[in-house]
């Protein structure tokens, strides 16, 4: 049976989402923004949480995670680098290793840029990338603690998962992240028409969350850093893409 799969809105614009596997009765939470409605979620679904991933350090993906451990005892995954400022740790891990979570294997993939210890969770059998605040829906993370040449090579490693992956990401902030492409590129047909459906799913008080890599390859603009048009956007021309990128991101940041 395919896993039971809720996205959680949380504080002001994050998202959780839970993961459910009824052979084994296993839960997964990714990130622990806030625990009442996370709980409120598990509630209602009468699941028992079993396991918790988090993608990183910031109050915004952890606030919640102590009284959720506590509560339910799951174990919980998270990244090495900085374990330290995780409270409630139990497997740190770094590139290349596995979380094996119920019937998942999520991979950890490093993705520094955002913080300098970031990752996000890749499961290649069901093609999840839970990204935290590494790739957003037509955006990226800010740089908090790394340069943007470590973001660009973070998010070009995601660029190379198969353009089916699904993409959970940890915030709702696709309406400003596309106006801000349609700005950059806007005689791009693709963007255009994205922009238009993301505010029109706003509208209605649906979640943008999930992508794919399909589409961010195709509409978010920091994904394509690499192309000539882009580059001539921004006044660079062709050259470095993480030069690119980092006007980019920039520009984000001052818009």
């Amino acid at each position: 049976m395919p896993a039971d799969i809720v996205l959680i809105p949380c504080i002001s614009d994050n998202y959780a989402v839970l993961l459910h596997d009824e052979a084994t009765g296993t839960t997964a939470l990714i990130d622990a923004p806030e625990a009442p409605p996370i709980r409120a979620a598990l509630d209602e679904k009468g699941w028992k949480l079993t396991d918790i991933l988090i993608t990183h350090k910031h109050a915004d993906h952890i606030g919640g995670l102590i009284e959720l451990k506590g509560e339910y005892g799951a174990r919980v995954f998270g990244p090495k680098a900085e374990a330290a400022s995780i409270p409630g740790l139990d497997h740190p891990l770094e590139e290349g290793d596995v979380a094996e979570v119920g019937p998942w294997r999520f991979e950890t993939i490093s993705t520094p840029g955002h913080t300098k210890g970031h990752v996000v969770f890749h499961e290649p059998t069901e093609r999840w990338l839970f990204s935290g605040d590494t790739l957003f829906v037509m955006g990226c993370g800010r740089l908090f603690e790394d340069t943007p040449a470590a973001m660009w090579a973070s998010l070009s490693k995601l660029t190379r998962l198969p353009n089916e992956t699904t993409v959970w990401c940890g915030h709702e902030y696709t309406v400003a992240n596309a106006k801000f492409c349609a700005g950059v590129l806007p005689d791009d047909p693709a963007i255009a028409d994205r922009l238009r459906k993301v505010e029109a799913q706003r509208s209605a008080g649906k979640p943008t969350v999930p992508t794919t890599i399909g589409a961010e390859k195709a509409t978010n603009v920091f994904l394509r850093a690499a192309e000539d048009k882009v580059a001539a956007a921004v006044g660079l021309g062709s050259g470095d893409p993480a030069a690119v990128f980092a006007d980019l991101r920039d520009r984000k940041n001052r818009g």
